[in-house]
């Protein structure tokens, strides 16, 4: 029996030893894996935290000011002097400075006057409820339920705890005022003068991306029940439109902030920060409109890329102008310039005409011309405007009326518009083109698409003319904050004198 046990022993001290080993590799492991989700948990917070100090500084500088103001305040804690209180009460100032101090510095003064306001009213009513409590007699044990601000009211030492804490609270509020405003400021007028310029900017870049990208076809994945698979945030004209549509509640707290702050810089009293708000509207009044551009650009019916190419100069000169503006118009107020002599529409102006003229012209390529007859076309298409059309190379129209054929102008090619199916697979109209003794049959829905899809381009163009229209709200706008906020004058450009003429006398009076 007793070799027996002996014999089992090892086998037992074994299995108990594996056992244990194996549990330490597991703890082991489980800390390995914690410690690797820390780390990764750490990274991520360092790459997020400089990813926003990269975008915005003052971030970082608001956090150092904060914590200089709150480790300013907390000296009083240590404080020996004769006053005792301030050391017991000193969690007053600690707390008006993280109530008061805000970002920018207007922010810092509502809340400062809130904060000074609800102070004063308190700190009356204690003393009215005090002097309330003494009158009281035996209500007075109710007196002091009621005022939650009373205290020491038996041996009158309340009059001293009040005065400590609203001196406390008047030391915190200095604190955050002197450390708010003298190191590094942030202005919230300035912050809204930014955004403005920025909106600008924004809308330009998005006017010309809409452009160039309706004339290169550029083209979305399309999935069923839903408009686009892409991510928006990956698509720089929705972003840039969509942040001057939703800038209107920054520009309001912007405003509020900024009717508060004292004059500063380039800013004097009473400045007309609502004339800023006033020209950003005018802003988003365009950018709706871009809006809609970029909604052609994913609308499910496209015209064909020949029939775009007809009105692709137009189109493309009437997009950049208008970018030039906005961009001008952004640089005088980021500059704060008054406008140049001269008509800053001139330009963008004569660009929507010519594309005004050139639709008029080429009015045949937007419009399905099948059902016209020889005497139903209008008269300022006569013979010869047929003629100098076919004689254009370059362009290919999207259609061929009956009369063309008549006057044996040359064939031309039919634009042909595409659209995705159910499968998300890029297909042409018609659709259901079917043959018929050699010949092809167009059904019902190939008219439908192909006239939709010439008005497409259409009402792509109409929009663009739309946006110019909008401008001169814009401009108007502008001038009214350049003369009210009192803008410097644009800088003289010195043309250099034109040469005098071989064999011309010049007289001088």
């Amino acid at each position: 029996m007793a070799n027996n046990s002996g014999g089992k022993l090892p086998l037992l001290v074994s299995f108990w030893g594996n056992e244990d080993g194996g549990s330490q590799r597991t703890h082991l492991k489980v800390m390995r894996e914690k410690i690797k989700n820390s780390w990764v948990e750490f990274n991520d917070f360092a790459r997020k935290a400089l990813e926003m100090g990269r975008s915005d500084p003052r971030k970082v500088l608001f956090a150092v000011k904060m914590g200089l103001a709150l480790s300013l305040t907390s000296l009083l804690i240590f404080w020996k002097g004769s006053y005792q209180d301030f050391a017991q009460y000193s969690i007053w100032a600690i707390l008006t400075v993280i109530v008061m101090f805000e970002f920018s510095i207007g922010a810092t003064f509502i809340k400062g006057f809130n904060r000074g306001l609800g102070t004063l009213c308190a700190g009356i009513l204690a003393f009215c409820f005090a002097e309330l409590s003494v009158v009281a007699g035996k209500f007075e044990e109710v007196v002091i339920v009621i005022s939650i601000f009373l205290t020491g009211n038996r041996t009158r030492e309340y009059s001293q705890a009040v005065l400590t804490r609203l001196v406390l609270i008047a030391a915190g509020a200095g604190v955050t005022l002197v450390v708010n405003i003298c190191i590094f400021p942030i202005w919230a007028g300035e912050s809204l003068h930014k955004l403005v310029v920025k909106n600008f900017k924004d809308l330009a870049t998005s006017l010309e991306g809409c452009v160039n990208g309706y004339l290169k076809c550029v083209e979305y994945e399309r999935i069923p029940s839903k408009i686009l698979t892409y991510q928006a945030a990956d698509d720089p004209l929705y972003n840039c439109y969509r942040s001057v549509v939703q800038s209107t509640s920054e520009e309001d707290t912007l405003l509020g902030f900024a009717t508060w702050e004292p004059p500063h810089g380039p800013y004097r009293h009473n400045y007309p920060w609502e004339n800023f708000v006033k020209v950003s509207g005018a802003v988003k009044h365009c950018a709706f409109t871009v809006m809609a551009l970029h909604g052609c650009i994913l609308s499910e019916i496209q015209a064909p890329a020949d029939r775009r190419h007809v009105f692709s100069n137009e189109l493309q000169k009437v997009g950049s102008e208008g970018g030039k503006v906005l961009r001008e118009l952004g640089s005088k107020l980021e500059k704060m310039e008054k406008l140049s002599p001269g008509d800053i529409l001139k330009n963008v102006h004569e660009a929507a005409e010519q594309l005004q003229q050139k639709i008029d012209h080429k009015s045949y390529v937007l419009v399905n011309s099948e059902g016209w007859e020889i005497g139903g076309r209008p008269m300022e298409l006569d013979l010869e405007d047929l003629i100098n059309a076919a004689e254009d190379e370059n362009m290919k129209l999207g259609s061929k009326s009956l009369s063309e054929a008549v006057l044996e102008v040359r064939s031309v090619s039919v634009g042909t518009a595409f659209c995705y199916d159910a499968k998300n697979t890029l297909r042409t109209w018609p659709s259901n083109v079917s043959a018929n003794g050699g010949s092809v049959v167009k059904g019902d829905e190939f008219k439908t698409y192909e006239s939709a899809s010439a008005l497409s381009l259409a009402t792509f163009a109409s929009l663009l003319i739309e946006f110019v229209a909008r401008l001169g709200n814009v401009v108007s706008s502008f001038e009214e904050l350049s003369l009210k906020a009192n803008f410097k004058d644009p800088p003289i450009i010195n043309m250099p004198p034109e040469p005098c003429k071989e064999g011309v006398a010049t007289w001088v009076v």
